[in-house]
């Protein structure tokens, strides 16, 4: 019987047996593992390992290796040595922060400036938080715009009963919406009253409101006195009582992210909007009163991602003539989201009062296809609020949105109660105060079911907002931007995917 031969007689049988010097079969470095109960690493432990304070403490060194070489220039011509040099009792770098950066630019003189659709942000680099300005103006006008415009929301029916008011269409909208909140918060587990919509609806019908003398109420507002001048804006204009004399009417020169042209008779008129807007804000907000100063600052004006060249044009030319501004500067809004938050790569979602715009950034770069802007924010939220408590018989019948004190009221309504936690949503019983010039203040009782969490939820859905005028007088004044070389082609800029949205929801 033969015998198991070993591995190494078969290597030599098989011509397989190794012969040579034991030279490596790889000139690359063997690397061991390691030990993952006990590494450590420095990465990103250390300043000089971080870009922008490695920058701040070479042009610290750079201003110090100045001034002594000063001091020894000073020295060797006059023997006085009298050169100003860095002060001992200041802190040294990383201290504190100084608000002139490594490249020599004060951030206390550059202005950074963001025009909304209902508020505009205004501050200085150096500033911790902007100041947010109503983004309105108000003009003496023979009638104010709650006297011109048609109440908001919208009411097909001023006549019979709530669920009527706004159309059948609509109310079928709402009722689906209901019903399937319902089947998805029994899918989660939550409880479901059957009768929640009746209690509603019954204690609304049948709550009065009560009045409380104005002497009796200590948040009563302090309406603005139309006697200390001829415009105003921000909050003071909008405190101007609707029934004033003469009437005031408030201008809103920015809607859905794009310049209202539908609201001015000419496009001088509505720069003259923003110009006053912008100046009171510097004078009151940045306590920049005087003109001539203007020219010692350099602005940064915060665009949309996708903006309107002409819009662009007329921004640039008012803050080189109007302002004399040293320096203008243009940034995405997307691309300054993400410079403030830190990140290189993030895809912001920027949701305001009247749109919606979605971007890409990668690299310090706005990804061109994916910009995306919707015309639809925090206001149809309000709106659509307002709309689901009057269907469900909300005791203040009469509100108007076009109103200045009611749409302030609604504002603070659904700041205060709208959620999208639906471990929130029961049937709950809330109040609030109604504060109109030269009226006695009424206390509201009111209850609220799935209202709170249905509003924020268009954004899932938006044919539950109104979206049939926001378009109106589009072009009306300002012309569209044409390519200088074909002027047939239009040169504002496009996204593949606000195109494809476009054609899918195109009728």
């Amino acid at each position: 019987m033969v015998g198991k031969k070993s591995a190494k007689a078969l290597q030599v049988e098989e011509g397989l047996e190794r012969t040579d010097n034991g030279m490596k079969l790889t000139s690359f470095p063997e690397v061991s593992q390691i030990n993952q109960k006990n590494y450590y690493t420095e990465y990103m432990k250390r300043d000089d390992q971080i870009l922008p304070l490695r920058l701040q403490a070479e042009a610290s060194r750079d201003k110090m290796i100045r001034n002594a070489k000063d001091k020894d220039r000073a020295l060797a011509r006059t023997g006085d040595t009298d050169v100003p040099g860095p002060n001992p009792d200041e802190p040294e770098f990383g201290d504190e922060e100084t608000s002139t950066g490594a490249d020599g630019f004060d951030a206390s003189k550059i202005i950074a400036i963001h025009l909304g659709s209902q508020n505009m942000r205004i501050g200085l680099a150096s500033d911790a938080l902007p100041r947010t300005v109503p983004m309105c103006t108000a003009w003496k006008m023979p009638k104010c715009e709650s006297d011109i415009k048609p109440p908001l929301p919208k009411r097909q029916k001023m006549t019979g009963t709530p669920e009527e008011q706004f159309g059948e269409e609509w109310a079928k909208k709402y009722v689906k919406m209901c019903d399937d909140l319902k089947k998805d918060m029994r899918i989660n587990k939550r409880k479901v009253l059957p009768n929640s919509k009746e209690l509603v609806v019954n204690y609304n019908r049948r709550t009065p409101p009560e009045k409380i003398p104005e002497h009796n109420d200590p948040a009563r507002i302090e309406w603005t006195d139309i006697g200390l001048s001829s415009t105003f804006n921000g909050l003071e204009a909008q405190r101007i009582p609707d029934n004033s004399d003469p009437a005031y009417r408030l201008f809103w020169p920015i809607q859905h992210g794009r310049l209202n042209e539908e609201d001015f008779p000419s496009k001088e008129q509505l720069k003259m909007a923003i110009d006053t807007i912008i100046t009171g804000a510097l004078k009151t907000e940045l306590k920049i009163t005087k003109t001539g100063q203007w020219k010692d600052y350099s602005c940064v004006l915060v665009i949309p991602d996708l903006y309107d060249k002409k819009f662009v044009e007329m921004m640039l030319e008012m803050f080189m003539n109007d302002y004399s501004f040293a320096k203008v500067a243009f940034i995405q809004e997307s691309l300054a989201a993400s410079f403030g938050a830190g990140y290189t790569s993030a895809c912001i979602v920027d949701v305001g009062a009247q749109k919606t715009s979605i971007c890409c950034v990668e690299d310090g770069l706005c990804i061109e296809d994916s910009r995306i802007n919707l015309k639809y924010g925090g206001y149809d939220v309000t709106e659509t609020f307002v709309k689901m408590m009057l269907f469900d018989h909300f005791p203040y019948a009469d509100i108007n949105l076009v109103r200045r004190y009611d749409f302030l009221l609604a504002e603070e309504l659904k700041m205060k109660f709208c959620t999208m936690n639906q471990a929130e949503i029961s049937v709950q019983l809330y109040n609030f105060h109604l504060r109109a010039p030269t009226e006695y203040t009424r206390k509201y009782n009111f209850k609220t079911y799935d209202e709170v969490i249905l509003a924020p939820m268009g954004f899932c859905d938006p044919s539950i907002f109104d979206n049939s005028a926001k378009l109106n007088g589009r072009r009306k004044l300002i012309d569209r931007s044409y390519n200088i070389y074909d002027p047939e082609i239009p040169d504002d800029p496009v996204s593949a995917a606000q195109i494809s949205i476009l054609a899918a929801i195109k009728p």
